[in-house]
């Protein structure tokens, strides 16, 4: 029952999830960003199976304009976060967990969040991971975290085979300011199982390529190089 309990209170609550929909994509998405730019999106069509996005972290906006280009009304699969155990607290966190997120101690992960993880990834949900694990700008360099990598190994045992998504994003400013263009860049889903025998490092190696490479794409939608994040 406790477990069950813990479980249902990660679910998400269908009024709220319209509610703050209609809020975020209808009203404040529309309104503060002038233009919103998506590549890529085709790519999420040839993935019927179990499948992670894998998004670089630029903004607070990110998990909201990543819901926007593909969430439910897009590819008809809710996107489903795992944020850090900080985010979760207050009123944030209330809300947070009632949209479907869920928190992860990365120093030690409870057995409850790896599994609770490794069931959305063979649901029919997307489970978004930011692989460096928080917002990462301003001259900081891109660096992977190894939690990413080891919860899909660790699903992979459990079930079917599973791609990984690299995304890009970006905005016309390193803080996105009232107006702003964003631009998403989604690359080609890759198999984790052309990684079945490599490091973790030599699989943080090829998605940071990935999502770099991404990244790059959209910022030259926005006008800018990649040298621009290092402000």
């Amino acid at each position: 029952m406790k477990k069950n309990k813990e479980a249902n209170s990660y679910g998400i609550q269908p009024y709220l999830a319209v509610l703050a929909m209609w809020l975020t994509q209808d009203i404040v998405l529309r309104f503060f960003f002038s233009k919103k730019i998506i590549e890529g999106k085709e790519f999420l069509n040839l993935v019927d199976g179990p499948l992670i996005i894998a998004p670089t972290h630029r903004s607070r906006w990110d998990g909201l304009i990543l819901t926007f280009a593909i969430g439910r009304r897009v590819t008809n699969r809710d996107c489903r976060f795992m944020v850090t155990t900080p985010e979760m607290k207050g009123l944030q966190g209330w809300f947070l967990k009632r949209l479907g997120c869920f928190s992860i101690n990365q120093e030690s992960p409870s057995l409850f969040s790896l599994r609770y993880a490794v069931e959305l990834i063979f649901s029919k949900n997307q489970l978004v991971i930011f692989p460096e694990g928080k917002i990462t700008k301003n001259g900081k360099k891109l660096k992977l975290k190894q939690g990413l990598f080891r919860l899909a190994k660790l699903a992979r045992k459990k079930g079917e085979p599973i791609k990984i998504v690299p995304v890009g994003i970006a905005y016309d400013n390193v803080k996105p300011k009232f107006r702003d263009r964003f631009a998403i860049c989604i690359e080609k889903p890759f198999d984790l199982d052309d990684f079945a025998n490599a490091s973790v490092d030599d699989f943080n190696f090829y998605l940071k390529s990935c999502i770099q490479e991404a990244e790059v794409k959209a910022l030259k939608q926005v006008g800018r190089k990649l040298d621009d994040q290092l402000e």
